[in-house]
């Protein structure tokens, strides 16, 4: 059985990040308080040193590497942000990083993982088959795999995103954040049932790619699509750790649509005047379905990365 961290694990995690990373803005943004009717503040994650909120994570467990974890090497899967995360870390801390991604993947994401130093493999139709690739890869040559979704220190890592929203702004009522792995969202529940219960932690992914959704609300692990062109919340199973964490802690668990996605993103980067890629907006997109529940309520929505490529982009437009 893997550990659940607790609050304790994130206090000593920022403490180790704080000396790369500095605390990421909470700004309320006019236009989106408008579209949900809410007083709405964007956690912007978007403006790390990678576009994402992987960093946190990736920093909390590579810099907890025993000496010889370091000389064999890390690898790891992922569709780009938690790559990127594994990529900068691994740069910061002198380790070798081999980052196994699916065919097709951004190349933007791709190629920042290439300039932080790391190899890149391309396998699989989707993340959960870069994954297994991964996995026989690591057992080949002997690196440490760091999970996406599994691993106590990615957690504990990237649950300082929650801590910082609920010391920049006490009297949220909800928090609302995307879920592919499900690491950030865990975080959340870990936070904010230790320091903040009263707080309303609501989960969102796209209707494309349910296995999260499908396994919490069936409290079991299960596997299902992956037709979502979000890549940031494109898994297709459930994952132990988060999915344990989430069941005890997640009070509601929204399903958006492909379109619903590309409005919610266009809407942000018009609303916020800054990049967000799809996983990001998925948030919006959810709140914009629940708008009754919010009305008059504080609300954070977790703008989890800002990394979508010009062809993305695009075609927002198109």
């Amino acid at each position: 059985m893997i550990p659940v961290p607790g609050i304790t694990d994130v206090y000593e995690a920022r403490l180790r990040i704080s000396a790369y990373l500095r605390p990421t803005p909470l700004y309320s943004h006019a236009a989106l308080c408008e579209l949900v009717g809410a007083d709405v503040w964007v956690k912007h994650e978007n403006h790390q040193p990678i576009g994402a909120f992987k960093v946190r994570g990736g920093i909390n467990v590579v810099s907890r590497l025993t000496d010889e974890e370091r000389r064999a090497g890390v690898a790891t899967a992922s569709t780009g942000n938690h790559g990127q995360s594994i990529a900068y870390a691994a740069r910061l801390f002198g380790v070798e990083a081999v980052i196994v991604v699916p065919e097709g993947a951004n190349p933007l994401k791709v190629k920042a993982m290439e300039r932080l130093g790391a190899q890149v493999i391309a396998s699989g139709k989707d993340f959960d088959e870069a994954r297994e690739r991964c996995g026989r890869l690591s057992a080949e040559k002997g690196y440490r795999m760091i999970h996406a979704a599994n691993e106590p220190d990615i957690v504990a890592g990237v649950a300082t995103e929650t801590l910082e929203i609920l010391e920049d702004k006490p009297d949220i009522d909800v928090i609302i954040g995307p879920v592919g792995g499900g690491s950030g969202m865990a975080g959340a529940c870990l936070v904010a049932g230790a320091i903040a219960p009263k707080v309303k932690v609501i989960a969102a992914q796209a209707a494309a790619a349910p296995a999260a959704y499908r396994s919490w609300r069936e409290r079991k692990l299960v596997e299902d699509s992956m037709g979502t062109a979000a890549e940031g919340v494109a898994t297709r199973v459930g994952f132990e750790l988060t999915q344990q964490i989430l069941w005890g802690g997640l009070d509601d668990f929204i399903l958006v649509s492909e379109d619903e996605i590309r409005a919610a993103t266009a809407l942000m980067i018009e609303g916020t005047k800054t990049l967000v890629e799809a996983a990001g907006a998925v948030p919006l997109a959810a709140a914009l379905l629940i708008r009754d529940r919010l009305a008059g309520l504080k609300v954070a929505l977790i703008c989890s990365g800002g990394n979508i490529s010009p062809d993305q982009l695009r075609s927002l437009y198109a």
